[in-house]
């Protein structure tokens, strides 16, 4: 029977959401080939996450597990899922549109001689049973379908909240796989840091509050902290507030930093470039934020506020805080 390859995203000792999300795009797929839905983690320990993966829609887990594999190694990992979708032969291998996928995976798509795609806003099956993928062009002013002729496995990566995950009934069976890794003496991890997050990372959050040019400095992205805390949101900012040194890039969000797909996006003191746009602009609920009647960002958001930030946004905060 033909399997469709979910790969299990974690951090640290948890999985993230996104994994479910993409178990959830291959339980669509499996509607319409009948595959198995696996889930496939590789790395050193992958811990009791066989229930987990089962509760949403994994019907087998394959363990790929080596000591050398402890930490991110394109190289190391890229070899180590090539040998065993070699060995196994998946019709289709998915993952999260993360930045460790991102870098892996093309080197398994050569490694394996198979099709790759980037960045799916969603996945279908075709009536031959090849995939389909939808991705944004042209920094979101359009859709593009792109098929997979003639080969396997077909890669993709999805991006971040393209999908909900959808809780199932399926108990996963697991197989352990050992793999033979190559010394690598042109990549060597020397250490790993970790840097603790007082609010969700940008990609996993259901909401985000992002500042920009109008903040005016740095100090003032007080304003967009305390309101994004009162959501429960993660902060982001624009191209233009990070280059001005305001905030750490790890913030930018846009063409050329995080793209994501949360249900609700405020933009604050945000014109609404398309560079940034190509960065939210698959958000479910996009509330702008801004003193300028004539902004660009009030053309493509659901709901618009054309004030002072610095007086709505206390005001806003107080009000969300009540709620609460």
């Amino acid at each position: 029977m033909s399997e469709i390859w979910v790969l299990v995203d974690k951090a640290q000792d948890t999985v993230r959401n996104v994994t479910y999300e993409v178990l959830s795009a291959a339980s669509k797929l499996k509607e319409k080939n009948g595959a198995t839905v696996c889930a496939v983690y590789v790395g050193d320990n992958s811990g009791a996450i066989e229930a987990d993966l089962g509760k949403y829609g994994a019907e087998k887990f394959y363990k790929i597990e080596n000591p050398a594999l402890k930490d991110f190694n394109p190289s190391l990992y890229a070899a180590a899922l090539s040998e065993v979708i070699k060995k196994h032969n998946p019709d289709i291998v998915l993952g999260g549109n993360t930045l460790q996928n991102q870098d892996f995976l093309p080197r398994v798509a050569s490694r394996t001689a198979a099709g790759l795609c980037l960045d799916a806003i969603d996945v279908d099956m075709s009536s031959s049973s090849t995939l389909q993928v939808k991705r944004y062009k042209y920094s979101g002013k359009s859709i593009a379908t792109i098929s997979f002729h003639d080969v396997k496995p077909m890669i993709a990566t999805v991006r971040l909240n393209a999908f909900k995950p959808t809780e199932g009934s399926a108990s996963a069976e697991v197989v352990s796989e050992s793999v033979d890794l190559p010394s690598d003496e042109n990549y060597k991890v020397i250490e790993t840091k970790i840097i603790p997050k007082e609010r969700p990372e940008l990609t996993e959050a259901d909401k985000i509050v992002s500042g920009g040019r109008g903040m005016a400095n740095g100090e003032n992205f007080k304003v967009v902290y305390d309101l994004a805390d009162s959501l429960g949101a993660g902060a982001g900012a624009s191209r233009a507030a990070v280059d001005s040194g305001w905030v750490p890039y790890e913030m930018q969000v846009g063409q050329t930093g995080k793209v994501v797909s949360p249900n609700l996006y405020v933009a604050v003191g945000i014109s609404g470039s398309v560079q940034h746009y190509a960065g939210m602009g698959s958000s479910k609920v996009i509330v702008a934020i801004n003193k300028d009647p004539d902004a660009p960002i009030f053309q493509k958001c659901d709901y618009g506020i054309c004030g002072d930030l610095f007086d709505v946004l206390p005001a806003l905060t107080d009000e969300i805080k009540k709620l609460g």
